[in-house]
């Protein structure tokens, strides 16, 4: 079951991650690239995707970074994750970037790179794009 948290409406391409994202410590702040080495992502911008993840991990101070790096033009358009924890809830009220939750199985089935459209007002928020 989908779960919205935070209301929009966007078209993109997804960037999937198997792993937890830590925002303070992985993704740099001005870029919006994945710094750290051993994340799955390494080098890749998180500029106007859609982020699929399962969920954030750290601080809380991590809902800050996802602030700036909407600030600083450099965020995705909307994060798609199993599990919605506080920091990126936060940060993406505050960034007003839409977020949503989804089922396992769902996560599993979407792959990268794949064209989707997000809209929170649909009865059926999330769909593939042929």
């Amino acid at each position: 079951m989908k779960k919205i948290l935070v209301k929009g409406k966007v078209k993109g391409t997804t960037l999937k991650s198997q792993n937890p994202i830590n925002f303070l410590r992985t993704v740099d702040k001005i870029t919006g690239i994945i710094n750290d080495e051993h994340h799955d992502l390494f080098k890749k911008s998180l500029k106007d995707i859609i982020l699929v993840f399962p969920y954030g991990v750290g601080s809380s101070v991590g809902a800050y970074t996802i602030y700036s790096i909407k600030s600083n033009n450099s965020a995705p358009l909307a994060m798609i994750c199993e599990k919605a924890d506080l920091t990126v809830a936060t940060g993406c009220a505050l960034a007003n970037i839409p977020l949503i939750t989804i089922t396992k199985e769902e996560f599993s089935s979407l792959e990268n790179g794949t064209e989707i459209s997000l809209d929170t007002e649909s009865p059926n928020p999330l769909t593939v794009l042929e």
